[in-house]
């Protein structure tokens, strides 16, 4: 039987995928959820209620997701002398702009719902 290498992204490879899933996930799944309950009687008055329920489960994955983005991030930033230094840049700069997006989704879903949308990534005591 062979050997099966070990495979694993590099840091940059694996921030540039995490970032890109989370911003895939927010603008597809979170977003119109988000413009729907935002855009009035879209959703009738007594459905309201689980509507922003929905959103509010949908806000704590997102966040969940951000903090493995987050830690790809330091994992990256904690090897940086070892890699290559354009995937390095353009995955701090790619995650850096799904961090505005999660910021600008998060306040938009924090005064909706009043949900704690923070800065700093969802812990485990959060759960």
């Amino acid at each position: 039987m062979a050997d099966l290498p070990d495979i694993s992204h590099p840091p940059d490879i694996c921030l540039l995928l995490r970032a890109h899933s989370e911003q895939h996930w927010l603008i597809s799944q979170v977003v119109p959820v988000l413009r729907q309950i935002e855009q009035r009687g879209a959703i009738p008055d007594d459905q309201l209620g689980a509507a922003l329920a929905y959103l509010e489960t949908l806000w704590l994955d997102a966040r969940r997701r951000a903090t493995e983005t987050d830690a790809a991030r330091a994992r990256l930033d904690a090897l940086v002398g070892e890699c290559d230094r354009v995937l390095y840049a353009k995955a701090r700069r790619y995650h850096a702009a799904v961090r505005r997006l999660r910021d600008a989704v998060g306040h938009r879903v924090g005064m909706l719902t009043g949900c704690p949308c923070r800065d700093e990534p969802l812990t485990l005591a959060d759960l």
